[in-house]
């Protein structure tokens, strides 16, 4: 994972350049295909609205013709003194009535010679009971419940009219399987408007079809409904019979709206629909398109994604050649400034590649010349400003401890004890020639030990033995190195802050080794305080008992974040009435150490 990293972060420009060229080229010919295909589709719609809009007037024509036969016939049926003879007469004879059958075969043979072009079927019922039928399996009913159905009491609300109506037998044990579409008319006295007969001329779905089945194809279906939304007639024969509120509702609104087509969802499929009304029949004619196979005939998707994909592939490869050789230079270039490791200035770079790569290579190896020599001066000054902070901040600490000491000194010789003063005297020098010699020189924890029971002895001196001093140190931790002097601030404090209430205790000095650093801790049981663990201890606001605010110990913990940084310092833990625990944290070293210029992280800081 770290190598394919690396090497995406040496290309991420080329990679960058080439990915926003490749969404670019891709949207570019997704979105000109896409508009080309939508201008197609819209242009198509257009054109073959118009064209589909003439052939359902063609198809209205054959349905006129139809009905213009129908209505012949029916005149021809209403002013036959034969037909109104057949149906009106009650008492006859057998010879007349046998006659006047015989001449009502005559007449319905004319008639139905005027229907020849289409399979028609005639019948007819009058008031008196009797009934004609040119053809007995149209209708598969009798003529009561012919007389009593819905096709005749239809008829009946409305006289004048030539009504056309769908009819399809679902009676138990009748097979019908084609619907029958029923066109029917009273029969009335020109005079009284009286009602004498019905007139019934029934077609075969099938027989009906032919009207429009050469102007449909595959994708281009004609349906025709009646005001119930039932399909009376389709070249489907799924569609037959079904109740299509939804396709008659958008009929209705091609009508009302005066629309050419109108885009809609029909039976889960996309379609183009056009819609006429057929007045004489009260139905409407509905042409759907469906638009997939439609479209797809016109415009081949398949062609158009394999033409764009290959003009996109040609033009991904003629960009990736281009952009990679714009930026190898620049690649080049990252590699080797990348080869430049921390805080190593030192390692310039070769300068290749164009004329602008060449400058810049040039002008970055300048850049580190001049960078070398400021940070020469930088260590320099940096190294002079901390040698000087390190030796005042000692010679703060020695006239503090000084003091102290002279005082003690001066209270032996006032009371006479002149082999203690002497021996007072004999620590003092020791310690003070440790104190001034080289201020940047660590020592061993042995010597500071040494140092630190100097400093006890003189305290001891002065207040007695009430504070006990007791020294742990691991024998690990003997050769170690500290800065000077680190240690005795606290046992200071100890001595004259921490036992003001209490008359005696104890103070343990120890010295052990934790996670790689040494740790040097000043533990008393003495008076303690209120003081938070996270705040630094050296910055206490007043009110508080001033037990770690002497110059001494703020010095300690400078010289300390100084020399090795922030990880370490010291950490004061106490409670009123338990004591203090200081507890001061060092890097190890092994050997003495000159206190040079600091990390960088020091600077930084």
């Amino acid at each position: 994972m770290r190598r394919y990293w690396e090497r995406y972060k040496f290309h991420s420009l080329f990679i960058k350049i080439f990915i926003v060229m490749v969404i670019s080229i891709i949207t570019v010919a997704i979105s000109t295909s896409w508009t080309t295909v939508r201008m197609s589709e819209k242009l198509f719609m257009e054109t073959f609205s118009i064209t589909n809009s003439k052939v359902l007037n063609q198809i209205k024509e054959n349905f006129e013709s139809f009905h213009y036969s129908i209505v012949t016939a029916t005149n021809n049926a209403q002013l036959s003194g034969t037909i109104k003879s057949f149906l009106t007469d009650k008492d006859s004879t057998s010879v007349r009535e046998l006659r006047t059958f015989y001449n009502m075969t005559t007449q319905m043979k004319k008639i139905q010679s005027t229907l020849d072009t289409y399979q028609v079927g005639i019948k007819i019922m009058g008031e008196n009971g009797r009934s004609y039928s040119t053809n007995t399996q149209n209708l598969l009913m009798t003529d009561t419940e012919l007389r009593e159905h819905e096709l005749t009491r239809n008829t009946m609300a409305e006289p004048k009219r030539l009504m056309y109506q769908f009819y399809k037998e679902s009676k138990p044990g009748v097979n019908q399987k084609d619907g029958v579409i029923v066109g029917s008319k009273a029969l009335m006295e020109r005079t009284t408007s009286d009602i004498y007969g019905t007139l019934y001329f029934t077609i075969h779905e099938k027989d009906f079809r032919p009207f429009y089945a050469s102007f449909v194809s595959t994708g281009n279906d004609v349906a025709i409904l009646n005001m119930d939304g039932v399909i009376v007639s389709s070249n489907r024969s799924d569609l037959m019979g079904q109740e299509a509120k939804d396709l008659l509702g958008f009929a209705k609104a091609i009508e009302a709206r005066k629309l050419d087509y109108k885009n809609v969802a029909f039976r889960g499929t996309d379609s183009i629909l056009i819609a006429d009304y057929l007045s004489s029949y009260d139905f409407y004619i509905v042409n759907l398109i469906d638009k997939q196979t439609a479209l797809g005939q016109m415009v081949d998707k398949k062609a158009v994604i394999w033409i764009c994909s290959a003009i996109v592939i040609v033009a991904l490869i003629i960009v990736f050649l281009i952009s990679r050789k714009l930026t190898r230079s620049l690649t080049l270039l990252t590699r080797q400034m990348s080869k430049i490791t921390h805080r190593n200035f030192h390692n310039y770079i070769t300068v290749t590649g164009s004329f602008e790569f060449q400058e810049l290579g040039h002008t970055y190896n300048y850049m580190l010349d001049e960078l070398n020599a400021y940070i020469a001066r930088l260590v320099q000054t940096q190294k002079d400003q901390r040698q000087a902070e390190l030796a005042a901040l000692q010679h703060q600490i020695n006239p503090h401890f000084l003091y102290n000491t002279l005082a003690s000194v001066n209270f032996l010789v006032q009371q006479g004890s002149k082999d203690k003063a002497v021996h007072t005297i004999h620590a003092l020098i020791s310690m003070l020639q440790n104190a001034l010699s080289n201020v940047s020189e660590s020592i061993t924890v042995t010597q500071e030990l040494e140092n630190l029971k100097s400093y006890v002895f003189i305290n001891h001196v002065r207040y007695g033995e009430r504070i006990r001093v007791n020294f742990f140190i691991s024998p690990d931790c003997m050769e170690f190195h500290l800065p000077k002097l680190i240690i005795q601030p606290f046992i200071e404090n100890a001595f004259f802050h921490a036992f003001t209430k209490k008359s005696e205790g104890y103070i343990h000095v120890l010295i052990s080794r934790d996670a790689g650093s040494l740790v040097c801790e000043v533990v008393d049981n003495g008076d303690g305080m209120e003081i938070d663990e996270r705040d630094l201890p050296l910055s206490e606001p007043e009110g508080k008992r001033q037990q770690f605010t002497g110059i001494g110990i703020r010095n300690v913990h400078d010289r300390l974040v100084l020399l090795y940084g922030e990880e370490y310092g010291i950490k004061i833990k106490s409670r009123p009435g338990e004591g203090t625990v200081v507890k001061i944290r060092l890097p190890l070293l092994r050997r003495q150490h000159e206190y040079q210029f600091p990390k960088k992280e020091q600077m930084d800081g």
